[in-house]
């Protein structure tokens, strides 16, 4: 008999989709598609690998523009003849019945001349990101702010065409839909920024374009996921007073589900040390039941994802325990849990799936960025020199 764990219990959102169970894999960086964005056979047998147990399955993020791209190996929707490449993906995710997710965003300044082969990166202004060797972009004209709107909208309607169950518009780890609402990175006094209400325009207007693609092409129902960091720790810079004035707009717009990207799912304020309260129940008290929540960073065994549900957070989303253990949920269904595997060797990485560059960027490029100050999402506490990916990149 299966133990009676609320995360393997099903859930039905608004619009009528109904997922299996509560489980869901995060987006995880794995930059392994070809340079120009195509998807290859290796992130496809990932994928398979991967799906099946979970009720939905986030993808590492996809880029929606041309100056989009945020790091080599990265995924691209950003023309249709990406289109046969993600039918296939769509298909390798949804294995075993997981809803298939597809992030899509815009890195903005977090990019570089190098990734966009000589190309200055653009952000909503000219303000280099407090971290080393960062770059200064140059200003979103308004022209341009309006076009890469139509990007994300062009990118969902790719989505829904490929098969996919839904997309997560990413508005965390300090990406574009972040920068514009981040009072370091946007610096405007246009319609574009200002004070937290304005510098919510562009993420709302994304939404909003999104929305009435969904509307127009998708014939049955369609996720579409917001992901939030709740804090920067730059001055000026994102505070949970500003994230829950925002939190308060999202939960009233045409989105199902808001995911808090965070590397330790009980994280306090990082501003704010006398503040006890974990800041995803804040979250949750804002949202007062209008929105189902994902909560992600550092769940490992079942006790620790049902103490999330026990919490009240709908959906638990399990990163890098489910790259050492794609069997996980199975394992527990079936009241196997002393066979779950948490630990990983790197002789177990081709049964994985786990390809030289994934590996490589998990343990040698998410070290080096353990180190900088101002990339609060790394869970630097639980660092694991075996396997910590950063749920979310």
């Amino acid at each position: 008999m299966t133990t009676a764990y609320k995360f393997l219990e099903p859930y039905t959102f608004k619009n009528g989709m109904t997922v299996k169970n509560r489980v869901v894999i995060p987006p995880m960086t794995e930059a392994s598609s070809f340079e120009e964005g195509s998807i290859t056979t290796d992130e496809l047998r990932y994928f398979r690998i991967h799906s099946g147990g979970v009720g939905m399955f986030i993808s590492p993020v996809a880029n929606v523009s041309e100056s989009g791209k945020g790091f080599e190996g990265q995924l691209s929707i950003k023309d249709d003849r990406f289109l046969p490449g993600l039918t296939k993906m769509a298909s390798a995710m949804k294995q075993g019945g997981a809803k298939a997710i597809l992030q899509i965003f815009h890195a903005g300044r977090m990019s570089n001349s190098k990734v966009l082969r000589g190309t200055q990166a653009v952000s909503a202004s000219a303000v280099a990101a407090e971290r080393p060797n960062a770059e200064t972009p140059r200003e979103l004209t308004n022209p341009e702010i309006e076009q890469i709107i139509d990007d994300f909208g062009e990118a969902t309607r790719r989505a829904i065409q490929a098969g996919f169950d839904g997309i997560e518009l990413h508005g965390a780890n300090t990406y574009l839909l972040q920068q514009f609402f981040s009072p370091h990175s946007n610096r405007r006094t246009d319609k574009w920024g200002g004070n937290v209400q304005k510098r919510m325009t562009f993420a709302l207007e994304v939404i909003k374009r999104v929305h009435s693609v969904v509307t127009q092409y998708a014939k049955e129902p369609f996720i579409v996921g917001y992901r939030i960091s709740p804090e920067e720790i730059e001055t000026p810079g994102i505070r949970l007073a500003d994230t829950m004035q925002f939190i308060d707009v999202l939960a009233d717009q045409p989105i199902d589900y808001l995911h808090i990207s965070m590397g330790y799912v009980w994280r306090t304020s990082l501003n704010d040390e006398t503040d006890t309260e974990p800041i995803i129940l804040k979250i949750k008290r804002q949202i007062h039941n209008r929105l189902p929540l994902i909560s992600v960073g550092s769940v490992e065994q079942p006790a620790d994802a049902e103490k999330v549900l026990d919490a009240g957070i709908d959906f638990v989303a399990i990163g890098r325990e489910l790259l050492r253990e794609p069997n996980w949920v199975q394992k527990v269904e079936s009241n196997d849990e002393e066979s779950i595997r948490y630990t990983i060797s790197i002789q177990d990485l081709d049964e994985l799936g786990i390809t030289p560059a994934m590996w490589n960027f998990l343990t040698v490029r998410l070290k080096s960025a353990m180190h900088i100050s101002n990339q609060p999402d790394y869970d630097k506490g639980q660092f694991d020199h075996r396997l910590a990916p950063h749920e979310g990149a």
